[in-house]
């Protein structure tokens, strides 16, 4: 015969069973180029670029209003980057971690 439990399992013993059965969050790190949020190891969908190359004209497929909206934020992000100066030592001494 077989496949019929001989005694029930309690709830407890159920739940320890499913304890390692969740959706873990996604690792998600900013595109060096662009900034947006993207998987690691993966091509950019917003900039088309991975490892400081462009891999994918996203520019290309995309009508002229979205593709000058899309340059206006890629210009935007990369200004943000250089506008950021290093840190003193001060302030480096009083970041917290």
């Amino acid at each position: 015969m077989g496949g019929v439990p001989k005694q029930k399992h309690t709830k407890s013993r159920r739940n320890r069973r499913r304890m390692h059965l969740y959706i873990e969050e996604r690792n998600l790190i900013p595109c060096p180029h662009c900034k947006a949020l993207i998987l690691s190891h993966v091509v950019c969908k917003n900039c088309g670029y991975y490892k400081g190359v462009e891999v994918i004209n996203v520019l290309a497929k995309l009508e002229k209003k979205e593709r000058k909206q899309r340059e206006k934020q890629i210009q935007e992000a990369q200004k943000e980057e250089k506008e950021q100066k290093p840190m003193t030592m001060e302030q480096l001494s009083k970041q917290k971690f």
